[in-house]
């Protein structure tokens, strides 16, 4: 059997960003989505949630950008005398190399993004980071040890197939050498990930794709997926969105490109394809 939890991070960016997820769900194959705590539009996104219920919902857990939740004193030597989170993915890889980011400090901040989340009325339905961070060691070690004992039980599968990706990237024109870089970095600790996965217990899906297609998962690249898709369960991270002002402003280079992710994603071929392909369409609430 084919499953397929289609994913959307980012909830909480922009209320563009989530009237582009919502949509996508109600008008398309979207299933699930990770919210982010210190997102700007937080509060816009827990009201949407509430209003869209069958819409399963994560967290997104950050350590890249903005403001931590934690309060300073709790996670100093992860955010600058500002309260902020280090400005890149390259400046925590950084950080951490360099052994000046205490561990249990990032655990502190994951509780404080886990609790807001929660106490804000939302169950998260799993677990997944900003960027991928929980491919690295630390960030990963922090993020199970902190899954487990927030009863959070279903973690994503941060390691894309590498011949996938490839062919992805080749067929549907996207050179970018950096998102192919950080797949084959990340892939890197996927050993360490599967031994925590045994240890701990959680669950997460057989398959991830989407890395090598960030900012490139238009229809041609999202039906070829489909059609190729294995059996077991797998999960498709998309980025869909409305390009509204508050995105312009922000520095992602992730931008027009959600609003062609949008199209894609409810695309009325793409359903037909799912459908013929026998593909069930589920949330990280039926991963067993």
């Amino acid at each position: 059997m084919k499953q397929l939890i289609v994913n959307a991070d980012d909830f909480g960016l922009t209320a563009g960003v989530n009237a582009g997820i919502v949509r996508a769900f109600r008008e398309g194959i979207l299933t699930s989505t990770t919210l982010m705590a210190n997102g700007a539009a937080f509060s816009d996104a827990v009201e949407q949630a509430k209003s869209n219920p069958e819409l399963g919902v994560g967290c997104h857990l950050v350590l890249v950008g903005d403001r931590a939740i934690a309060p300073r004193e709790e996670v100093a030597s992860l955010v600058d005398r500002n309260g902020r989170l280090p400005a890149s993915l390259f400046s925590l890889v950084a950080k951490l190399a360099s052994g000046r980011v205490r561990v249990r400090e990032i655990e502190n901040e994951f509780r404080a993004q886990i609790v807001r989340v929660r106490s804000a009325g939302i169950e998260p339905t799993h677990l997944d980071t900003h960027k991928h961070t929980h491919s690295i060691p630390q960030v990963m070690d922090a993020m199970m040890r902190v899954a487990q004992e927030s009863g959070i039980s279903r973690v994503r599968k941060p390691y894309e197939d590498a011949q996938h990706g490839a062919a992805a990237t080749k067929r549907n024109g996207n050179s970018k050498l950096r998102q192919r870089a950080l797949a084959a970095a990340a892939r890197s600790t996927a050993p360490r990930f599967g031994r925590l996965v045994r240890q701990t217990g959680v669950r997460t899906p057989d398959y991830f794709y989407g890395i090598h297609l960030t900012g490139s998962l238009r229809n041609e690249a999202l039906l070829e997926i489909l059609e190729t898709l294995p059996d077991g369960t797998s999960e498709l991270m998309s980025h869909p969105g409305l390009c509204d002002a508050a995105l312009q402003q922000l520095p992602t280079r992730l931008k027009h490109q959600r609003e062609q992710e949008l199209a894609a994603l409810i695309d009325p071929a793409v359903r037909r394809v799912v459908e013929r392909q026998g593909i069930h369409l589920i949330s990280y609430r039926e991963l067993n």
